[in-house]
């Protein structure tokens, strides 16, 4: 069994899902797909729903919470979010649910997972990002923000792994049919983050021990994922900066990412020889 896994297993307009597992807790990151499209996507994951103590919310936007009551009532899961998001979801979207509420500016543990919430600027209640972390090993998780701040560039700093919006190409945006108040939306600061912009905040938060990267929330209309690797590795490479970045599908489940407890202890060994030089 793994010690750590992290694992997007949909990305997108059409509906927000991950799984994240230490050796005793198990939670979803989001629950945006409808409950019959959830359980397919976790059953090709090798994920029983039954397992999970915990969904843990970015922010209401029906690409996120799409499943959420449904899956919540037949499996009896705890749902983490910000106090004054769960007033909303229990007010306006009328989900009773069993909630645990946090802050967006205190970190807590949720069984062995330390959570580190901060907010991001998104036109939505509350929004918030993700560092988790498990053993030691760092998971930034951060979608729907509209521009970078220094919150965000400072919260996602020495992450092993980093899911990152890269959501549109600007020129795209532009040239699409798509109605200027959408535009609008998607360029402005509480909208979504460019392919440029996603490059920039990677090359800032770039360092040795970064292992993977996923990008995220890619438009279908106004991106391509080969369009999104290229603007990204055009940025890193000429600085001799390699990563192994992947897609966040919308329409499969992405490449797992997974540590046993010997690839724990190895990190730890070569951390604490490092430190002895």
């Amino acid at each position: 069994m793994s010690a750590l896994t992290y694992h997007p297993l949909s990305s997108g307009s059409k509906g927000n899902l991950s799984f994240l597992s230490s050796k005793d807790t198990r939670i979803l990151i989001d629950c945006g797909l409808n409950y019959k499209h959830c359980l397919q996507r976790l059953e090709e994951a090798n994920i029983d729903p039954e397992s999970i103590d915990a969904i843990i919310i970015t922010h209401e936007h029906i690409d996120h919470i799409r499943g959420l009551e449904v899956f919540c009532k037949r499996h009896e899961v705890t749902v983490l979010c910000t106090s004054i998001l769960a007033m909303h979801l229990k007010n306006e979207c009328g989900l009773n649910l069993n909630y645990k509420v946090f802050s967006s500016f205190e970190p807590f543990y949720y069984g062995s997972i330390h959570i580190d919430p901060f907010s991001i600027s998104h036109d939505a209640v509350d929004p918030v990002a993700f560092v988790f972390t498990i053993f030691g090993i760092r998971i930034g998780h951060c979608t729907d923000l509209g521009f970078v701040s220094s919150l965000v560039a400072k919260k996602l700093q020495l992450c092993d792994v980093l899911l990152l919006e890269s959501n549109h190409d600007v020129g795209m945006v532009h040239s699409s049919m798509r109605p200027q108040v959408y535009k609008k939306r998607v360029l402005s600061r509480v909208g979504h983050l460019s392919n440029e912009a996603s490059s920039e905040l990677l090359e800032y938060l770039h360092h040795p021990k970064l292992q993977r990267v996923y990008l995220a929330h890619l438009s279908e209309e106004c991106n391509h994922p080969e369009k999104a690797l290229a603007v990204h590795r055009s940025t890193l490479e000429p600085k001799n900066k390699s990563l192994d970045i992947h897609i966040a599908h919308q329409r499969e489940i992405s490449l797992k990412f997974e540590l046993s407890k010997m690839d724990l202890e190895t990190i730890k060994g070569h951390a604490d020889a490092a430190l002895h030089i």
